[in-house]
């Protein structure tokens, strides 16, 4: 009996010592968290917040038992992400940019993957991360994939996920999923000014000004102070015509910030669109005396200056800009619409291949590339750099409608007729795109291709657009007319084509109409666009400077018949200046 207990209390004593030693293994690290709770509730520096992190890493390397371990891991987490938002307030927000970025980044970025690898459950630190990467010299494709995390894990804090949907939202290609990202951000937290400003740019750039305004009247309201809003909504209001509203609005940014020269660069712009320039060269001088080397209003005077036939001005102020900011590529893309315009041709050429070189993706200059390679009766290579921009961006109905009238201007009809039906799938009342289907489908020689009674229906809604006001619209219609036989109906819109033709159409306008009375259709193998003149690349609507937005709409896209060039429309916010009309272009009549 008593070696049966005695063996019992043997067996007890051993595993009871066996737990114990275990227990005491188990929480070797103990002394070291105690010490990094306590560091935590003093810490006040980057040092500080540096000692409670290595005591938490000490005390797991050292052995915690399972509730121990959680609270390591919890205080390691929150350290680790307060010490990265100490160390990003030194880069985030500021202007210009710390120079010691990419330490500053590299150090941040360390705290905050190492937290998000102990637990992914963290929406904020994924934001984080996003906003470190999307600075110059950042991993953009770890910035996506951050922001997609954290939108799908802040469904419980609606101002985050706000935030990550107007974010992740600028940085979208397709307007479609960028307005459906900023529409979300709008529905999480509808006191988020930022996102309605930037939903109305969308809306803007869509031509959908009465929504545009509406999101910009309601971020005022929420935002009362907020400069950028006004001049924004002044601009769109330009574009409404209500000029009188924009300029009110102009003066509520100059009151609150009487000492900033945006507002008076946006009025003088605002002026410009009205042809007034010498109102707006008084802006621009007033906006110097508070900024001499103001690039916006540099840019915005060399566009008036371009409209004043005063090229060399122009240049000189683009040149200004250039030794200011020597990599932007909007003033050099003004440069080269200057140098087309003041002759030297191959200059431009030469100078937009260049920037091609430095920023082979850049969509905008691609497409003015290709217009001047039209120009330049070298439409081989403009067609290699529509379908460059084609191959990245499938959908961009301006480089489709461009490549479809390069090839008309060649006589590649086939081709040009399958480009024309894609771009009006994508883009449906272009009036260039109607209009120059509508010619090709009623003057080809090719028998097989023309199809008179469709381009009846297509010159019609180019007229209905355009409000039966251009004069190259008005013949198109007349020649669908004659490739179906009603000569009568022909004569009809072929005289009130010549009626309201300018004095550089009328020649070719009247040999349509003679044709007419001669009973024959007219035919028209390939348009050659006609030799460069300055007047092309003389937009009536300056604009002004460096976008806002990491992104712009991309120039409009010429057509091929009858050249009546007419200004790029004004881009809602800050844009930069788009390239006139090339020569043997229709133009986009709004």
């Amino acid at each position: 009996m008593w070696r049966s207990v005695r063996s019992g209390m043997v067996a007890f004593l051993l595993t009871g010592s066996l737990v114990a030693g275990q227990a005491r293994a188990a929480n070797e690290g103990q002394a070291d968290l105690d010490r990094a709770t306590e560091a935590k509730l003093s810490a006040r520096t980057l040092s500080d917040l540096g000692e409670v992190v290595r005591l938490c890493e000490s005390a797991l390397a050292k052995g915690l038992d399972k509730d121990n371990t959680q609270l390591a891991k919890e205080l390691l987490v929150s350290t680790l992400i307060e010490r990265a938002k100490h160390t990003t307030k030194q880069i985030l927000g500021t202007s210009p940019l710390d120079p010691n970025l990419a330490r500053y980044r590299q150090f941040a970025l360390e705290d905050l993957e190492k937290a998000i690898k102990i637990n992914p459950q963290q929406p904020e630190s994924l934001y984080l991360v996003a906003q470190l990467n999307l600075l110059p010299g950042g991993d953009k494709q770890r910035a996506v994939k951050a922001l997609d995390d954290a939108i799908r894990l802040s469904a419980n804090a609606p101002a985050l996920r706000a935030q990550a949907l107007t974010l992740r939202a600028g940085l979208q290609k397709d307007p479609k999923k960028k307005l459906a990202d900023l529409s979300e951000a709008i529905r999480a937290a509808p006191g988020n000014a930022g996102a309605l400003r930037n939903r109305a740019l969308v809306y803007a750039d869509e031509d959908k000004l009465d929504l545009a305004l509406a999101d910009l009247k309601a971020a005022i309201e929420l935002d009362p102070d907020h400069v950028p809003t006004y001049e924004d909504q002044a601009i769109v209001l330009a574009r409404m015509k209500k000029y009188d509203e924009a300029l009110a609005s102009i003066e509520k940014a100059r009151k609150l910030e009487p000492k900033s020269p945006a507002p008076l660069v946006q009025r003088a712009r605002i002026h410009a669109l009205q042809t007034s320039f010498k109102a707006a060269l008084e802006d621009l001088e007033e906006a110097f005396r508070i900024d001499p080397d103001n690039p916006a209003a540099l840019l915005m005077r060399a566009t008036i200056y371009q409209e004043m036939n005063e090229n060399e001005k122009a240049l000189a102020d683009v040149d200004r800009v250039l030794e200011l900011r020597p990599d932007s590529p909007i003033a050099m893309r003004l440069r080269t619409v200057l140098l087309a315009g003041s002759g030297k041709f191959d200059l431009a050429v030469k100078q937009l291949e260049d920037l091609m070189k430095t920023s082979p993706d850049d969509v905008e200059t691609q497409m003015q590339l290709a217009i001047f390679y039209t120009a330049d009766r070298k439409p081989q290579k403009a067609i290699e750099t529509y379908d460059a921009i084609l191959n990245r961006h499938p959908d961009n109905w301006q480089a489709v409608r461009g490549r479809a009238d390069t090839l008309l201007t060649t006589g590649k009809h086939a081709e040009a007729i399958a480009d024309f039906e894609k771009g009006l799938k994508l883009q449906p009342k272009d009036p260039g795109m109607l209009n120059n289907l509508a010619w090709v489908l009623a003057t080809s020689p090719t028998d097989k291709l023309r199809n008179g009674k469709r381009a009846i229906e297509l010159a019609k809604s180019a007229c209905e657009v355009t409000q039966y006001k251009q004069a190259h619209i008005l013949s198109t219609l007349a020649a669908a007319y004659a490739e179906t036989g009603d000569f009568k109906t022909a004569i009809e819109w072929s005289e009130k084509a010549v009626q309201q033709g300018k004095d550089d159409q009328k020649d070719a306008l009247s040999k349509e109409l003679a044709s007419y009375r001669a009973g024959k259709p007219w035919r028209e193998m390939q348009l050659e666009p006609e030799a460069l003149k300055p007047e092309h690349f003389r937009p009536k609507k300056p604009e002004t400077t460096e976008p806002k937005k990491p992104a712009q709409p991309e120039p409009k896209k010429p057509d091929t018949k009858k050249p009546e060039p007419k200004p790029a429309p004004p881009e809602p916010k800050k844009p930069e200046p788009k390239p006139a009309q090339p020569p043997g272009a229709k133009p986009d009549p709004k």
